[in-house]
């Protein structure tokens, strides 16, 4: 089947080059002049574990290829939009100029048949009002939603072979017409009995939202649970292991540490929340605030717990961060709780030097006044205090005796609560975690 996929973003780059991987012949598009050539050349504009190796294997088949003119998207039958769904400033709304102009500019272009499917996270109701566009376009084209389940650091597996299927379409022949091409493009995963769900627009558009609502949530719930512990003396690793084996809970996603963030769960839940008062419902979602207020809480934890722990004034020491990323696996520090402790550290006067195994060139060009390093013992020298904020396995692997040699005071504060406390505190550290005694 031919494609397009409009926005060669995050989600945009994996989706083109994943569905080219799966055999379809997939165009690209993106006005991003530098993005479409870095791509054109094998080389994705951001990490993704996998994706460097299906782009070339895609390109090299010859059924994938990038543009930054729509109208190569003329002749495909399904047309994908990825664009991104930022925060608008000085709102908690999502800005949707550029899905809106995505689905403007396809318009031309489409014939009758076509499929336009948004992937983009959404406000409920866009996708109602972005079908009335095209059906009063004329083309004859119909609109899908099918909401991206996406983990940054396992994008590519998600999108080969996703957990789940869900498709928005409109009542009647248009919707069959529409289910009718996406389990087209979606053949192989359907035959590995992936489950899927058809449903109207509004539920696809809920789905998403709903399930990083009830991560975050959960998220924000574990981290006040470590509050508690903190002046009780419980430790909440252990409390979440109980909690856990209750299979009403699971223990996944109930790891304390300094919080979510990235480019989608803090927005995402944000916009949930103000499409709520929107739509006259605010009071069904308003400890979503509190949700997100717990989760920002964890960051100025994190840096009172490093100023209480220093034997000096902060402005006379040297603070190394082990974290840039919002997670492993990932050069993503949009929201990222560990650069934002840096930044924080640093303006309180702290000679920060932080380190990252993917996060430092990004985090360079938002904040330059940070001294970042790409050796774990050049962080380390001569710290009087270490903050591990992100939990890369080179982390979480530092010989404890071996960086004792390095710093000046070993004091280590585990944001991600990741670490051996025993081993750590045998090998003569401070260390403080969240909630652990």
């Amino acid at each position: 089947m031919r494609i397009s996929v409009i926005g060669c973003g995050y989600l945009g780059a994996v989706h083109a080059s994943a569905m080219a991987e799966l055999g379809h012949d997939v165009i690209g598009i993106d006005i991003d002049i530098r993005k479409i050539e870095q791509l054109a050349l094998g080389k994705p504009p951001f990490y993704e574990p996998g994706l460097p190796e299906i782009l070339t294997s895609a390109m090299a088949s010859g059924r994938l290829r990038f543009s930054t003119d729509i109208a190569d998207a003329a002749g495909a039958q399904v047309h994908f939009i990825g664009v991104g769904t930022p925060q608008k400033a000085g709102s908690h709304a999502a800005d949707l100029s550029y899905v809106d102009a995505a689905v403007q500019s396809i318009l031309p272009h489409l014939a009758a048949g076509d499929l336009v499917v948004g992937k983009s996270t959404v406000p409920v109701g866009t996708a109602a009002r972005l079908a009335e566009v095209i059906e009063r376009s004329g083309t004859g084209a119909t609109l899908a939603w099918n909401p991206e389940f996406l983990r940054e650091g396992f994008a590519v597996k998600d999108t080969i072979s996703p957990d789940r299927l869900v498709y928005g379409v409109a009542a009647g022949a248009a919707g069959e017409h529409a289910t009718v091409l996406l389990n087209e493009v979606y053949a192989a995963a359907i035959a590995a009995a992936t489950p899927l769900i058809v449903t109207d627009f509004a539920t696809a558009e809920l789905v998403k939202v709903a399930a990083n609502a009830f991560l975050a949530t959960k998220i924000s719930f574990i981290n006040a649970m470590s509050e508690i512990a903190d002046v009780s003396g419980a430790d909440v690793t252990q409390l979440a292991d109980a909690i856990g084996f209750d299979n009403r809970i699971g223990r996944r996603f109930l790891n304390a540490g300094v919080g979510f963030g990235g480019g989608c769960l803090p927005k995402d839940i944000r916009a949930f929340t103000a499409r709520a008062e929107e739509l006259g419902r605010g009071d069904s979602v308003a400890f979503l605030k509190e949700v997100d207020t717990i989760n920002m809480r964890q960051r100025q934890r994190v840096v009172a717990m490093t100023l209480q722990a220093l034997d000096k004034p902060v402005y006379t020491a040297k603070v190394a961060v082990l974290g840039l990323s919002f997670k492993p696996h990932s050069d993503d520090v949009r929201d990222s709780p560990a650069l934002d402790v840096a930044v924080q550290l640093r303006g309180l006067g702290a000679d920060v030097m932080a380190t990252d195994p993917q996060g430092i060139e990004n985090s360079r060009l938002r904040h330059p006044q940070l001294t970042y390093s790409t050796s774990v013992e050049e962080t380390l020298r001569g710290a009087d205090a270490v903050v591990l904020v992100t939990e890369w396995a080179e982390f979480k692997q530092i010989d404890p005796v071996w960086a004792a040699t390095l710093v000046r005071v070993p004091i280590i504060i585990d944001g991600r609560n990741t670490l051996d406390a025993a081993a750590w505190r045998a090998a003569g550290w401070t260390y403080q975690g969240l909630g652990r005694p």
